[in-house]
């Protein structure tokens, strides 16, 4: 799923949880995941770690042919710029990659120069 998510697919968020620190994290990818349970960490499949989930609130319905929630997660692949500074991702970030401080409940979060440009983007904006 790309960063481009609706905000109908994000209505039922009621809060977003943060596994660790924002601080070095100049962007994290985001998916729309089938999960059992609507409130508690789902299960991680992917390469990489989960950095952040969203809990979704007691009026979201499963899916009625799945039984599965639809919810956000906040992951990094080994490969993104937090583990290889000067790696692929050195600048530029995936499709579905977004400034984590710009996520919120039902926000699909945002693009932004450090998230797209890497921290010499900031540095040289500041100058």
């Amino acid at each position: 799923m790309s960063s481009l998510l609706n905000e109908s697919d994000l209505i039922h968020e009621a809060k977003v949880v943060w596994l660790e620190p924002l601080d070095g994290l100049d962007y994290v990818r985001q998916a729309l995941d089938k999960t059992k349970r609507r409130n508690t960490k789902p299960p991680y499949a992917r390469d990489g770690r989960m950095v952040g989930y969203v809990v979704l609130d007691d009026g979201a319905e499963a899916d009625p042919d799945s039984g599965l929630y639809r919810r956000r997660v906040f992951f990094l692949l080994p490969h993104d710029r937090d583990s290889l500074p000067e790696g692929l991702y050195r600048e530029g970030a995936p499709g579905e990659a977004v400034d984590p401080r710009t996520i919120e409940p039902k926000k699909p979060g945002s693009k932004t120069p450090r998230s797209q440009r890497g921290p010499s983007a900031i540095a040289t904006a500041a100058s």
